[in-house]
């Protein structure tokens, strides 16, 4: 249950980042503190329950240690590949955005004037650089 809830914030916590992106590229107005509340209370409230879960419910520990020794994953190294998961894929999301941003701009920088190409391309491997870290971190993690 506990796991179900995480990946339940993170994608709350995901879908809260995109439509606030989108609401600042479209000069949206309205009410912020109603947009923050509406965002962060789902967010927290599943974060409470997970913590709740963590601290109350010792006897489904004891029973997930009986279930990892039948997989072979203990649930230790089962949030380990969760966090290398997320943090590959979460960079990998974040250099998608980032690389549609800096290219789309290079492109039309380059075309104004094609002596800057080598400064553009520079703008666009830092932006590749996300998913590299995130990479890393993934390694860390997994043989660490």
């Amino acid at each position: 249950m506990m796991i179900i809830t995480t990946i339940l914030a993170a994608v709350i916590a995901g879908i809260t980042i995109e439509a606030g992106i989108s609401a600042v590229k479209n000069k949206k107005q309205g009410n912020i503190k109603k947009a923050i509340l509406t965002t962060v209370a789902p967010f927290s409230t599943l974060i409470v329950m997970a913590l709740a879960f963590i601290i109350f419910d010792g006897d489904v520990l004891a029973t997930n240690e009986v279930v990892a020794t039948v997989a072979g994953v203990s649930v230790g190294e089962g949030f380990k590949y969760i966090a290398a998961a997320l943090s590959t894929g979460m960079a990998t999301i974040g250099t998608g955005r980032a690389v549609g941003a800096v290219g789309s701009a290079a492109i039309g920088a380059v075309s104004e004037d094609p002596a800057i190409l080598g400064k553009t391309l520079i703008f666009v491997g830092m932006a590749e650089g996300i998913a590299i870290y995130g990479m890393i971190i993934s390694i860390l993690i997994l043989f660490a």
